[in-house]
């Protein structure tokens, strides 16, 4: 495995192994180091991507933002964002207001479609990145990270609550609200974090843990799983169907809201990292080592469209008519999805 590939697999896997220590105040004052300009700044490691509206807006190393106008043929660097950490997850409220969050337990809110942004919160020395953010309505946000970090945001990452994450068991009753917690802990890794309709979110974790709510993040419980690796993506369908997925290969479909399981062959081992939909049916998964999983039929089989450069791919979203913009250890660039020439004009942009 090269440099490259090996660090976006350690910054999606987080193969941490730093002991916990209390975050201080005073770090949300620290002096602030900006991105410094980068000209192959789409070209290096990117992490996350999402849209701000018509806009992509794609996030990963040193603070690098880059944003996309034309549904990711070209790409130009953010103008300002104060932080060198390695950003790891990125949503938007509207087509104006979004949040990042990464490494350093670092979060940033913008307010110009992603050009330039702001530091809300900042707290190196708990050394607990965070790994994702969800943007919800009425400026609700949640960010999530290593050792079960969770934090909520009702005013669109402006100010932030630190909240215990505490599940419940599928079988120990009805959930209860998380409580503010006292000070940084244990717990397992929280890697992704994604809405669906109907107040519903879910949360795919380490060491085969999969979580879902639904009265938008207040309470939370444990789903049955169907392997202990950990997951790095969880994606809702149609109805109460999901899709989870994560190390070597492994991809799974729900069609109970993950009451169980059934295991999707894949054709690799290599670790999934990222799911879209390009339609009612089509749904395309990416991984490291230049894997996109395909599917026509809602996610209930997949063929393999190995990419000829084996480069590793983090995240995906949906870009042109039958082709979609991903974020990998060689920055952003267009897939074409083969075979979908046909999909529905509500899904072409």
């Amino acid at each position: 495995m090269d440099a490259a590939l090996a660090r976006l697999a350690s910054a999606l896997a987080l193969a941490l192994a730093v002991p916990l220590a209390a975050a201080e105040e005073q770090a949300a004052t620290a002096p602030v180091r900006a991105a410094e300009p980068a000209r192959l700044a789409a070209g290096g490691l990117l992490i996350a991507i999402a849209p701000a509206g018509e806009r992509l807006v794609a996030v990963g190393d040193r603070g690098i933002i880059v944003v996309s106008d034309d549904r990711g043929a070209h790409w130009r660097q953010a103008e300002h964002v104060p932080t060198q950490a390695l950003l790891t997850g990125v949503c938007f409220l509207d087509a104006q207001h979004g949040v990042a969050v990464g490494h350093d337990e670092v979060i940033l809110v913008s307010e110009d479609g992603g050009l330039h942004w702001e530091r809300t919160h900042y707290a190196p020395e708990a050394q607990r990145p965070l790994l994702d953010v969800w943007c919800g309505s009425s400026g609700q946000v949640i960010a999530v990270g290593a050792y079960s970090a969770y934090f909520t945001s009702d005013d669109g990452g402006k100010s932030w609550r630190q909240v215990k994450f505490e599940p419940v068991s599928a079988s120990s009753g009805p959930p209860t609200a998380p409580v503010q917690e006292e000070g940084a802990g244990g717990g397992y890794h929280l890697n992704r974090i994604l809405g669906a309709p109907g107040r519903r979110l879910y949360i795919a974790a380490e060491a085969g843990h999969l979580y879902a709510s639904s009265d938008d993040g207040k309470s939370w419980r444990a789903l049955a799983s169907p392997y202990e690796g950990s997951f790095f993506g969880v994606m809702p369908l149609a109805g109460e169907s999901l899709l989870a997925f994560g190390l070597r290969g492994h991809l799974y479909r729900s069609a109970d809201a993950g009451a169980s399981w059934q295991s999707i062959e894949t054709g690799t081992v290599a670790m999934l990292t990222g799911a879209t939909a390009l339609g009612a049916d089509v749904i395309a998964v990416v991984g490291l080592s230049g894997v996109v999983l395909v599917s026509r039929d809602g996610g209930r089989s997949f063929t393999l469209q190995q990419q000829p450069d084996y480069s590793g791919l983090s995240a995906v979203c949906p870009a042109r008519e039958a082709t979609v913009a991903v974020v990998g250890e060689d920055g952003a660039r267009l897939i074409e999805i083969k075979g979908t020439s046909s999909l529905p004009r509500s899904a072409r942009r």
